[in-house]
């Protein structure tokens, strides 16, 4: 019943679309902040792995081996994908254009920096991330979502039909 409210109320449509701005705000915020201040992620990333250690470690061990062995040798690529995926994700859960996606890309950041020891709001973005996602495509009702999905689905039933041989009855 719950789940049937969420994901087809409009209702709650207009309340997600709050959900979604202030997400989207924060994220955009953050991403552009990172842009313009000359983000580098590898001391973010060292501080983490430093965490990994001690009595009561902020940070797991399998965590902390693949920010070592994967991410820290790549930080320029890791540090590139937290600004601008910070900045886009924020864009497209305020314009409401592929909500679910962006949703799953920003609960996933959240999940990476609680991770790797920041709690921040993370915890919070992710608890409204998961409102987002559970109402699958109400959560981009009022958005781009109301004309790009439908859009994408007719275009690609007709991809499809044009590969089928039509017989006619007899």
């Amino acid at each position: 019943m719950f789940m049937d409210f969420i994901r087809h109320n409009k209702v709650v449509a207009g309340v997600l679309v709050f959900l979604r701005v202030y997400l989207g705000y924060h994220w955009i915020i953050g991403g552009l902040e990172k842009i313009t201040g000359g983000f580098d992620a590898s001391g973010f990333l060292q501080g983490a792995i430093a965490s990994a250690g001690g009595e009561h470690p902020a940070v797991q061990g399998w965590w902390a081996a693949f920010l070592e062995g994967v991410a820290l040798p790549n930080a320029g690529f890791f540090s590139f994908l937290v600004m601008w995926g910070e900045l886009l994700v924020g864009i497209a859960l305020i314009l409401g254009i592929f909500t679910n996606f962006a949703a799953l890309m920003g609960i996933t950041m959240n999940f990476a920096f609680l991770f790797s020891g920041t709690v921040s709001t993370n915890g919070l973005m992710i608890l409204l991330t998961i409102f987002i996602l559970v109402a699958g495509h109400n959560a981009g009702r009022y958005g781009l979502d109301r004309w790009v999905i439908p859009f994408l689905k007719n275009h690609n039933r007709v991809k499809k039909d044009k590969g089928k041989k039509h017989v006619l009855p007899v």
